[in-house]
């Protein structure tokens, strides 16, 4: 089935044209809008409450990124939620075990698992398929971790596209060798033929940190 020109085209598109895996970029941006969006939209809502109460709140990575939102009324009311059940168990000396998952966690799975559904589906030669392979073969491609879940999202290797297993692997694989000069010439007495690296290739480590790892990239990057 032909992959159409929706959301998930031009947000992939605009992601393609920035640094880094597209998707982690995809998704911390439109988990970051998630929590905007919860903090002015739900906080009044009692079934959400109890959702994000029983859950113990945001997990603690998610909960850092609270100070930078300017709701500080959501985050005062949500926050008392939880405190109310931490005071609790303390004075009941009873262990403290939230019955729930992080809500922006599943929310990020749902991304991921949907914008993974859409590459799956780009192996075709409609005008669409062939644009998103234009853009997407320039751009720095999916890190390792999100590549390891593309691949094994429908279980079999072969249901990935041929161009994007190629261009994927040809990635990695270019890296490895970068990462092998990188190597070579950081050894004594080679500091010449290491500054005539190019400044890309002196900073592959974090490329290569970058791709080991899922991203959590701002959404004003």
């Amino acid at each position: 089935m032909a992959i159409e020109k929706h959301i998930n085209f031009f947000e992939l598109q605009k992601a393609s044209e920035k640094p880094g895996c597209p998707l982690c970029r995809i998704i911390s941006d439109r988990a970051y809008k998630y929590i905007d969006n919860t903090l002015f939209e739900h906080v009044a809502n009692r079934g959400f409450r109890a959702l994000f109460r029983a859950a113990g709140g945001f997990c603690s990575f998610h909960s850092r990124g609270l100070v930078s939102f300017r709701d500080g009324l959501a985050v005062a009311i949500l926050s008392r939620d939880i405190l109310e059940d931490r005071i609790d168990c303390f004075k009941y000396k009873k262990p403290w075990r939230p019955k729930g998952r992080c809500p922006v966690c599943i929310e990020r799975e749902k991304i991921e698992n949907e914008y993974l559904d859409f590459l799956n589906n780009s192996g075709g030669n409609s005008i669409e398929e062939r644009e998103l392979r234009e853009f997407f073969t320039v751009s720095d491609g999916l890190c390792a971790s999100h590549y390891a879940k593309l691949i094994s999202a429908k279980g079999l290797i072969k249901s990935v596209p041929a161009w994007l297993k190629q261009f994927q692997e040809e990635k990695f694989k270019e890296l490895m060798v970068r990462l092998d000069k990188f190597i070579e010439l950081s050894a004594y007495g080679r500091q010449k033929e290491f500054a005539a690296l190019s400044e890309q290739d002196q900073l592959v480590w974090k490329e290569a940190a970058a791709c080991l790892n899922e991203n959590v990239i701002g959404s004003s990057d």
